[in-house]
């Protein structure tokens, strides 16, 4: 009983020592406040451990907490003796400016410091090699110094930025960069950081700043971020916490009620992005290639499996080149996470400004687009490589470009894969590779040449080593001009980057993940119906749409077989591509003018089939593409790209039955079925009576 008594003392002195070891690892505290730490209460320890942070982040030193838990140990017992105290450090001399004595007296912070300069506006002082890592939405400037966030740097004078490090995605950082220092006494410093910081901030906070400012420090202001995009996404229930995300536990830090007021919250740096060195190294190589003039433009082609980083390192990439380039071209091959427009397209785009965030929240408009209408190329490859062909013709070979490809790399997918490195011939190949992606061969030169794809046959089979795209011009039936100055295949060189990141989708979860990032894409391609800011929103059923004659545009079902006598069915409330075709559909006096096969043309952008009024023969679109675009519109696509649920469900301001959302749906129409060109059997429709709901509604 006494051996149990004294393991139950120890284990108890020993938790509440490991406590205070994890509220404050850097503290070291000597034997006699860790003895007496034992004898407080829970309460008394919290308020301890409050004022150690708030110490720490102060710059105190540890003999000063240590001297703190001596006196709060002390008042929660009697007194037997007077304890001795503490020696005080010897008083340095007086440094010449505050420059010194930021930088020699003062440890390197632990915590950056915050500070609140305004209603939705606070300061941030970085010191050199120092990261913030953060969750939420907000508007960066660089007051003083430079930065750096996702790849892409930020010096004072430029304009602010805005960042999204959203719930989706990894968490993204501000890290502070060396910078040259002009030769300037540090008086003159000190007086040139005042004067930058004079029309941002007000006297107080500018003495702030300069009492805990140091050399190779930066100031940064962060600034409440409200976009109409922002808006309109966040008005629809269940995507309010993607932007901003409240933590569990409040606190009554001065930190934290500074960055709530911004609208974003500090995270552990685990939780920011974190690259490989192998990703470093690929990094630097890809930038200092495409900086020099000799090499010309290289064309960098990345692959890999699904969820290996990807498109994260391609953003990283786009902000790296930004830094020295005027511009990067980007060319999208992924039909189900596209980066810069709605999904299912292939298209090519100049990228001038830095991507801040996931796709949904820097849209761009496009050189060249073609809406290929599905998230997936399976069953229909040709399709595919044609227009792959017809959007990378519009690429002139005045900057550097960038080709994401599909995740799809194993069986059909690997040889589609080698088709589009042999059509785009790239100078780079970059491949992922990590744990958990499935096993997919080195794409080496000799690979490539020795392996057959699915439209072209390997140079082994060819009579010359170094052969012409002529020579198999027959097989991919190139365009008149390429055949005229064919491309010669001079091989790549491959550059592997293994990523070790933990994940949270699986294969049974990535569908619907995938689908959140579709939907939410749509979504903040409509937010360009709204007004800006600060203006209300405005419901999309309350907005007015075009009016659109029969005669005037084709129609195309582009993912399935349907039967003349119900496409319009299968146009009204759908997404729709406004294509431009060169066939002339004017002649045609009476309506709907149907296409026989799917065109390979330009998209100038999409909208919502509001409507169908057969009295007036009119179709009633909502689109934000401007009118002298909508004036060459001659055609609407239609695919299996659908309008997101919650715009429909969602209306507000509808009392009674919501127009195209109904339960009582016919399956056995053709084209209504999710597979293509099939029709549900009527047993299947009896097994199960509910589905998910469908959207339709009766014409005029």
């Amino acid at each position: 009983m006494a051996d149990s008594g004294l393991l139950l003392k120890r284990g108890f002195c020993r938790s509440t020592w490991l406590r205070a070891r994890k509220a404050r690892p850097q503290l070291i505290l000597s034997r006699r406040p860790r003895r007496r730490l034992g004898t407080l209460r829970w309460c008394g320890r919290r308020r301890l451990r409050r004022r150690l942070l708030q110490a720490q982040a102060a710059g105190v030193d540890w003999r000063e907490g240590a001297r703190q838990v001596s006196r709060a140990a002390a008042a929660g017992r009697p007194k037997t003796a007077t304890p001795s105290p503490i020696p005080s450090p010897t008083p340095a001399s007086e440094p010449e400016s505050e420059f010194e004595s930021a930088s020699s007296c003062r440890r390197p912070l632990l915590i950056p410091p915050v500070r609140p300069v305004g209603p939705g506006r606070a300061l941030l002082l970085l010191p050199v090699e120092q990261g913030f890592t953060f969750s939420g939405i907000c508007r960066v400037t660089c007051l003083y110094g430079q930065v750096q966030v996702f790849g892409f740097t930020i010096s004072q004078g430029q304009p602010a930025r805005d960042i999204f490090s959203v719930y989706t995605h990894s968490c993204l950082s501000i890290h502070a960069l060396h910078y040259s220092l002009p030769e300037k006494s540090k008086k003159e410093l000190k007086r040139e950081a005042r004067n930058l910081l004079k029309s941002h901030l007000n006297l107080d906070d500018r003495r702030w700043s300069m009492q805990n400012f140091s050399l190779q420090c930066s100031i940064v202001l962060l600034e409440h971020l409200k976009t109409a995009s922002v808006n309109f996404i966040t008005s629809y229930p269940g995507s309010s916490y993607i932007f901003v995300q409240e933590s569990p536990t409040p606190q009554i830090k001065p930190e934290y009620l500074a960055l709530r007021s911004v609208g974003i919250r500090k995270e552990k740096k685990r939780k920011g992005l974190q690259l490989t060195e192998s990703t470093l190294s690929a990094l630097e190589e890809l930038v200092s290639v495409s900086c020099e003039e000799v090499d010309g433009c290289p064309v960098i082609l990345v692959c890999g499996s699904q969820d290996v980083g990807k498109s994260t390192f391609n953003r990283y990439l786009i902000n790296q080149l930004l830094n020295s380039l005027p511009c990067v071209d980007y060319l999208e091959c992924d039909l189900g996470q596209t980066e810069f427009t709605p999904p299912g397209c292939i298209s090519l785009l100049n990228i001038t400004e830095p991507v801040l965030g996931p796709p949904f929240t820097h849209l761009r408009t496009p050189q060249k687009m073609v809406y290929y209408g599905k998230p997936s190329c399976k069953n229909n490859y040709e399709n595919y490589i044609d227009i792959i062909k017809y959007v990378f013709s519009a690429y002139k070979r005045e900057s550097p470009l960038i080709v994401n490809t599909m995740g799809w790399v194993s069986d059909q997918g690997l040889l589609l894969l080698i088709d589009l490195i042999r059509l785009l011939s790239p100078s780079h190949v970059v491949q992922f590779r990590c744990d958990h992606s499935k096993y997919m061969p080195d794409l080496t030169p000799q690979y490539v040449d020795d392996m057959d794809g699915l439209y072209t046959k390997s140079k082994t089979k060819m009579r010359n080593r170094r052969f012409r795209l002529a020579a198999f011009a027959d097989a991919l039936e190139f365009a008149d001009e390429e055949k005229e100055s064919p491309v010669e295949f001079t091989g790549h060189k491959l550059i592997g980057v293994y990523t070790d990141f933990t994940y949270r989708i699986t294969p049974r979860n990535r569908e619907s993940h995938n689908k959140i990032l579709r939907d939410l894409t749509i979504l903040s391609y409509l937010s360009q119906l709204q007004p800006p800011m600060p203006k209300p929103l405005s419901p999309l059923h309350s907005l007015t749409p075009y009016q659109v004659p029969f005669n005037a545009v084709a129609l195309r079902i582009t993912h399935s077989d349907v039967a003349p006598t119900h496409i319009l069915y299968a146009v009204n409330a759908s997404w729709v591509g406004l294509c431009k075709i060169q066939d002339d559909v004017r002649g045609y006096t009476n309506g709907p003018i149907l296409l026989a096969q799917t065109p390979i043309c330009d998209c100038l952008g999409f909208g919502i089939c509001r409507g169908i009024d057969m009295e007036k023969r009119l179709y009633h679109i909502l689109t934000p593409v401007p009118p002298e675009e909508l004036r060459t519109v001659n055609c609407l696509l239609v695919g299996a790209i659908a309008i997101p649920h919650c715009v429909l469900k969602c209306q507000r301001g509808i009392e009674g039955t919501v127009p195209y959302v109904t339960t009582d749906y016919n399956f056995k129409i053709p084209g209504a079925s999710e597979k293509i060109g099939a029709r549900e059997p009527e047993e299947a429709h009896k097994e199960k009576p509910y589905r998910r709901p469908k959207f339709c509604r009766k014409m005029k």
